[in-house]
């Protein structure tokens, strides 16, 4: 499939996978549509844009996954082989503040784009999704695809939402409908309000690092490259109406990752600032990647120590694509996120109970 129309292809895990797929496949075309909302940036396309090897098989365009003329134009225009979902409204600290965007783009815009699939007989369908889907997991469990489905927040019941009527699609009208599931992404380009990206930041510029309740909320970490290479396994070897797992295979509590971010970056842990806990905040995640590695071969290449010091490197690095995305719309989010909570002054001893 090399003519593929990319959603959301502006974002974080979206501008990575037009960035490999362009530079690994000589016979990729993308078309990248994106609304360009706060966290959507044509400068995490830049290594695209300005290179002319890549003139006759790039387009972007400007545009809602909710606007059913626009999607129907597109697919009518550029007759794509497969669409990758990426588009979504992704972070569940904005969907506690705000729950009504995550429905409107998550479901609306998920249904817009799979009744246009339905007309226009798409080869693929593929449903960027998430593990936040399955809510928290006992330990020693993980999830595997026929897990319940049990979200938590606004966020990922709306994305478990997606999920259910993406593959009603397959079902009802035999769309050929692939949903991917993945852990926490982390990586370059990615913008500053998820733990990874945001403690960084945080961190070069000798800001408190806001860490939520104990702490102690386990997370698979996955690197973006390994994940845009497990969607690219699904995309091209999954099987109609299946759902995939891509996990990174490495768990750890967020306070240790905070505890490695500061290390990484040479600095003291007294940053650390705990602060009243999130709503509803899942306690584990935790999935099986096991079937994807069977029937693709695909497995995670990137380490977290290898992965976590190249991130830390490249925001050291660009620290003026840093200051542009914070500005602005996010510095209202920040302070009405964390402004308003609770602070808990404590030691790390403290906090462990030591």
């Amino acid at each position: 499939m090399s003519k593929l129309l990319v959603t959301g292809g502006a974002g974080f895990i979206g501008s990575a996978f037009v960035r490999m797929s362009l530079a690994t496949d000589p016979s990729a075309h993308i078309v990248n549509l994106d609304k360009l909302t706060y966290a959507g940036n044509l400068e995490n396309l830049d290594p695209v844009a300005s290179d002319a090897r890549y003139d006759a098989r790039y387009r972007f365009i400007h545009g809602d996954i909710c606007d059913a003329a626009l999607i129907e134009t597109i697919l009518a225009e550029e007759r794509p082989d497969a669409i990758v979902h990426f588009a979504a409204e992704s972070h569940v600290d904005r969907s506690i503040l705000s729950p009504e965007p995550v429905f409107e783009t998550n479901l609306r815009g998920t249904f817009t784009l799979l009744e246009a699939s339905r007309r226009h007989h798409i080869a693929r369908y593929l449903q960027v999704s998430t593990d936040e889907v399955y809510g928290s997991v006992e330990a020693p469990l993980e999830a595997d695809e026929g897990f319940p489905l049990n979200p938590s927040s606004p966020y990922s019941a709306s994305k478990a939402g997606a999920d259910l009527l993406a593959r009603s699609y397959f079902f009802t009208y035999k769309l050929p409908v692939v949903i991917t599931r993945a852990s926490n992404n982390y990586g370059p380009y990615h913008f500053p309000e998820k733990l990874i990206p945001l403690m960084i930041s945080n961190a070069l510029e000798d800001r408190q690092l806001p860490v939520y309740g104990d702490g102690m909320q386990v997370r698979d970490w996955l690197f973006v490259e390994d994940h845009c290479r497990g969607i690219r396994a699904a995309l091209d070897q999954g099987r109609d109406g299946e759902i995939y797992n891509i996990g990174g295979n490495r768990s750890l509590p967020n306070l240790e990752v905070v505890q490695r971010i500061l290390e990484a970056a040479g600095k003291p842990e007294s940053l650390i600032q705990y602060v009243t806990d999130r709503p509803g905040h899942d306690r584990r995640y935790a999935l099986s990647s096991a079937k994807i590695m069977r029937e693709t071969g695909w497995e995670p290449q990137v380490g977290f120590e290898d992965g976590l010091a190249r991130t830390v490197d490249w925001y050291r690095r660009n620290t003026a694509w840093v200051a542009r995305v914070r500005s602005g719309e996010y510095l209202n989010y920040y302070a009405r996120n964390y402004g308003n909570r609770q602070t808990e002054l404590r030691t790390v001893a403290d906090a462990r109970g030591d």
